[in-house]
């Protein structure tokens, strides 16, 4: 139980600030690439360019953060082999969750034909958005390997507490897809085609990067790597084991999410164009306060693997103050600078009066999340994913599914109500959880 010692101390918020801070501006660069894209596509005069785009990008989400165990995954377990010294396991972890990321993206590669064509059918778009996210789609499935890689890459970053390498790695590759961007479209005259392309080369470079960075780290990491754990398929049991959790919970997230995109696809280019402009700031606060998410990961896992209970408990207790005081800062500067932003972002009149008109729900987002994001970062540090799995089918099936049916004479408004309902569930859900392991002290007992 916490207990008055477990109150973090100076060196503990320091720890959780080395962590977190690389973390946060790494992340913040994604949703910021995500503005850029739409800042890009949104001053072209044809407003289903920017339709394609947000369709496009949201079936991309759903594929790859399917499969967004390969970060968290590995980040949980890393973490905990840090804790034991065991520089053999760190080093299998991070073969094992490359092998899986290869071949996972080959063969979406190999079935990107069908599975786009699919899932463009399943969002329903005009037909004007539809040529061009066709076009979008075709062009982003090439990058499919190097995503899925990539995210084992920084998940065993992360797990190694070297969240500057994937703030490196993060900032120099969005950088670069950002300064394609600019060159695809303005300079070269593309439009979605010209975002996915950018998109694509800079995935592969950001592999190139990480593998580079890999090689660095791992002449100074004491152990040897144990080959045959490698090609044996038994030896992936465990990391499969965790990972089955992690995968269900991803793909309610983002099947979510693209429902979210395709209800607001039925209410008319201009409600979709809004959403995918407010769904950049939702990104933008998610991947902002997931920074102290990761830093709980990599240190509750660290913790973990020691077998010592006041610093996992002065972490948890340091990174909840935290979370806390973010979320509040962002609500601040959403509350008092949504709608500039908004309008540096597209000048398209009817979509920059309809994403004003919805901005209220992303100034109460921060507060009403931050606690999930928290706690996925607990229950993945401790590796308890069927926490977080069960929670989300309890928040997507019991929550937001039931608000968004009672709702729809709401429109647009009652399809963010019952977003923003998704949310406080996780975070009640993920609590009641987390109550019940910390009343019977059951982070550090013994599981087969």
């Amino acid at each position: 139980m916490i207990q008055p010692e477990h109150w973090p101390d100076r060196a503990t918020h320091s720890r959780v600030w080395a962590l977190a801070w690389p973390m946060m501006l790494s992340n913040i660069t994604v949703p910021v690439l995500g503005l850029v894209d739409t800042a890009v596509i949104g001053h072209l005069p044809e407003p289903h360019h920017l339709g394609a785009v947000a369709v496009g990008s949201m079936i991309f989400s759903i594929l790859y953060w399917a499969f967004g165990f390969l970060r968290m995954g590995t980040t949980g377990m890393v973490a905990q082999a840090c804790g034991r010294n065991d520089g053999a396991a760190i080093r299998t972890l991070l073969g094992q969750s490359l092998v899986l990321g290869a071949v996972i993206g080959l063969v979406i590669l190999l079935l990107r034909t069908p599975l786009t064509e699919l899932a463009l059918q399943l969002m329903d778009p005009a037909s004007d958005v539809l040529a061009s996210a066709t076009e979008y789609t075709a062009i982003r499935a090439l990058g499919a390997p190097a995503v899925l890689c990539n995210f084992a890459l920084l998940g065993w970053f992360v797990g190694n507490q070297n969240t500057r390498i994937a703030l490196i790695l993060l900032t120099s590759t969005n950088l670069l897809n950002m300064l394609l961007d600019l060159l695809f479209v303005f300079g070269l005259g593309m439009a979605a085609d010209g975002v996915a392309l950018a998109t694509v080369c800079a995935e592969y470079f950001s592999l190139l990067l990480g593998l580079w960075f890999c090689r660095r780290m791992l002449a100074r990491l004491p152990g040897e790597w144990i080959w045959q754990r490698l090609r044996r398929l038994s030896d992936y049991r465990e990391l499969i084991s965790v990972n089955r959790y992690l995968f269900v919970r991803t793909l309610l997230l983002l099947m979510t999410l693209a429902f979210f995109t395709a209800q607001g696809a039925q209410q008319g280019t201009t409600i979709l164009s809004a959403n995918a402009v407010l769904l950049n700031f939702m990104l933008l606060i998610s991947n902002a306060l997931d920074g102290f998410a990761h830093a709980t990961e990599a240190l509750t896992g660290r913790a973990l693997g020691q077998r010592q209970r006041r610093p996992f408990y002065q972490v948890l207790v340091c990174t909840t103050l935290w979370s806390a005081v973010s979320a509040v800062l962002l609500t601040l500067v959403f509350w008092l600078g949504g709608q500039p932003i908004i309008h540096l972002l597209t000048d398209i009149p009817d979509v920059r009066e309809a994403a004003v008109r919805y901005l209220p729900w992303i100034i109460l987002l921060p507060l009403v999340s931050t606690w999930g994001f928290l706690l996925d970062g607990i229950f993945i540090g401790t590796t308890r994913v069927k926490a977080m799995q069960d929670t989300m089918l309890v928040s997507v099936l019991l929550v937001f599914a039931p608000v968004w049916w009672l709702t729809q004479s709401m429109g647009n408004q009652g399809l963010w109500l019952s977003f923003l309902c998704l949310f406080a569930a996780r975070g009640i859900t993920g609590a009641w959880v987390f109550w019940r392991l910390n009343r019977r002290d059951a982070w550090f007992e013994q599981r087969t």
